[in-house]
């Protein structure tokens, strides 16, 4: 069994290859506000109306801070009472994972919320853009959002997995539901869709809106991060296979009331959760029927092993990625015979905002 497979490094650990540093940006927008996933008190970090991203810190000591985000450091600038500011130039509309640089020392901005990525907790921050009412909390009926243990004997573990259930899950006892499993990339974990990726709430509105059916979401960590950054393609799924495929699956099957069969269950992943979607579906048709791809593997037909039992092959990526390769994977699909299609983010990069438009368009598919 082949265990390679091509895919797109999530941008953010591009730090690990060296940046381009930046004085910080003076001039434009002078309309400053604060995140809103701020620390509770904290006016910084703050974004005004161009996207740009302010910080501010205490460090008298220091001789050198910078705001390190988008694979690029802006230099602060210290005032007479030991306070460093400064600012990025304009960042892509969504959520960004950034980090503080003091005297060479990378540190989460104490201003800021946190979020596991990067391989580690660290902070994190959302650009407004055009669209984010997709993950708005509206006065719609909300799905619950639980974590849950599952026995894991390949690992001898308890492992974490996150899952949505949708509205009505508690109320219409004897319905049941089409799941859909859904990975994270390299360095995330299985707080990054619920978390980053705004799941719940995304379902929420679209089936408040009448636009997708309800099903259920299960999110689990996806054993990537114990492989070092540079030989990713020596991440070997068949370990995480057996944890998805024949604890995780059975577990989820046992303890929530699901439509228990291929035609009913999906996989999809972000960046390397892709590469594992990609691998797990080819290596066990059987299992999954739907199939999403967000920036990174891509499916081509003579991979696809029983043509008449896939559902639905959706695969996308961000504007500023590869839409070309994304496009022309998509379309030979769709010569072969399979039902297939493909979504381009505008204006955004290898980032959660191209994922979260991913799933809100996957998901519209979904169980049709």
């Amino acid at each position: 069994m082949k265990t390679k497979q091509p895919f797109v490094f999530l941008m953010a650990f591009a730090l690990a290859a060296g940046v381009q540093v930046a004085s910080a940006q003076a001039g434009g927008a002078d309309d400053f506000k604060p995140s809103p996933y701020n620390q509770p008190g904290s006016q910084y970090p703050q974004i005004n109306s161009e996207g740009k991203v302010r910080t501010r810190i205490l460090a008298p000591d220091a001789q050198k801070v910078q705001l390190d985000i988008g694979a690029v450091k802006y230099d602060l600038v210290k005032n007479e009472e030991g306070i460093w500011i400064g600012e990025s130039a304009p960042q892509d509309p969504g959520f960004h994972y950034y980090q503080l640089n003091i005297d060479g020392a990378s540190v989460p901005d104490p201003g800021s919320m946190f979020y596991f990525g990067a391989c580690r907790w660290g902070s994190g921050i959302e650009i407004p853009s055009n669209d984010q009412d997709m993950f708005a909390v509206k006065n719609v009926p909300h799905g619950q959002l639980r974590e849950v243990l599952f026995p894991s004997a390949s690992t001898n573990t308890s492992r974490r997995a996150f899952v949505y259930t949708p509205p009505g899950y508690e109320k219409e006892t004897a319905k049941r539901y089409p799941v859909l499993y859904l990975q994270h990339g390299y360095c995330e974990n299985e707080y990054s869709w619920p978390m980053q990726g705004r799941v719940n709430l995304i379902m929420d509105n679209l089936i408040a809106e009448g636009k997708a059916k309800p099903f259920i979401v299960v999110m689990t960590y996806g054993m990537t991060n114990e492989i070092q950054f540079g030989r990713l393609r020596d991440f070997d799924i068949k370990p995480f296979q057996t944890v998805l495929v024949d604890e995780l699956i059975p577990f989820v099957d046992t303890q929530f009331r699901t439509l228990a069969n291929q035609p009913n269950r999906a996989m999809a992943g972000l960046s390397m959760g892709s590469m594992e979607t990609k691998a797990i579906t080819m290596n066990r048709p059987e299992v999954f029927s739907h199939i999403g791809l967000f920036s990174g593997a891509l499916y081509q037909p003579e991979e696809v092993k029983n043509k008449s039992s896939i559902k639905l092959i959706f695969q996308s990526t961000g504007s500023k990625e590869r839409p070309d390769a994304v496009k022309k994977s998509t379309e030979a699909l769709k010569q072969s015979g399979i039902n297939a299609t493909w979504y381009v983010s505008e204006g955004t990069a290898h980032e959660f905002h191209t994922w979260r438009r991913s799933l809100h368009q996957f998901a519209q598919l979904l169980f049709k």
